[in-house]
């Protein structure tokens, strides 16, 4: 989903009945970079495109891999075989900063909150802060979500949210090496908002930070959902 992406093995699953929104379908491929780097003063650069476009650039002004937008139906939803393991960084990023579920795009907020979902090993709780790179899910699909995903179980952990603020993103920050614009810096984890190597990194995925939250099951979730209605 970058422009310096390693190969990473797919799981079709064409016979899925629904699949969500976020997911990349086949042909939507990374798009040419163009990248170029603006020198700011005293050693400081800003990664840009030579034909950069607003849509380049998220509302705290990060800079996001292109990826192509491939064919959607008459519903407007994306067709194709879907790469299960990769987000569309566009989709992705039209779903985490407006809180829409990742698999119908619709209003994801609840009376109680936003629904996150969590597999195995991806969230500890106890950790602080909390991230995801996840969006929420509506209560009509969440069971969906916990089926298809491949990150999921079918019993994920369900973290029911009063809060998520935006974190930052996932991505490379970019340099000069050997005369070329290249990546330069590899983090371990999502890259807040405000960092010093936000100024040149090339974002991917974008972050929220889980603030107040509960922890529940699925059956759970739905009871709670039921008596709050």
């Amino acid at each position: 989903m970058t422009t310096t992406r390693t190969t990473r093995r797919t799981t079709v699953r064409p016979d899925s009945p629904l699949i969500p929104f976020v997911i990349q379908r086949e042909g939507e491929e990374a798009a040419p970079d163009n990248l170029r780097l603006t020198p700011l003063g005293s050693g400081r650069y800003r990664l840009r495109y030579a034909d950069e476009d607003p849509r380049d650039r998220d509302l705290r002004g990060v800079l996001w891999a292109r990826c192509e937008l491939g064919p959607v139906d008459d519903q407007g939803r994306p067709t194709g075989r879907p790469q299960w393991r990769m987000m569309h960084p566009l989709r992705q990023r039209g779903c985490m900063q407006t809180l829409r579920c990742q698999v119908c795009a619709g209003p994801a907020r609840t009376p109680l909150g936003w629904i996150f979902l969590a597999g195995p090993s991806t969230v500890d709780p106890s950790d602080e802060p909390v991230l995801t790179n996840q969006p929420p899910v509506c209560p009509q699909h969440a069971r969906t979500a916990a089926e298809l995903c491949p990150h999921l179980t079918a019993e994920p952990t369900v973290l029911l949210a009063r809060s998520a603020p935006l974190y930052g993103v996932n991505g490379f920050g970019y340099g000069v090496r050997d005369g070329n614009v290249q990546v330069v810096e590899r983090p371990a984890g999502p890259i807040p908002y405000g960092h010093p190597l936000m100024p040149t990194v090339l974002a991917s995925q974008m972050v929220r930070r889980i603030g107040a939250f509960r922890l529940l099951s699925l059956a759970e979730l739905f009871t709670e959902l039921e008596r709050a209605a």
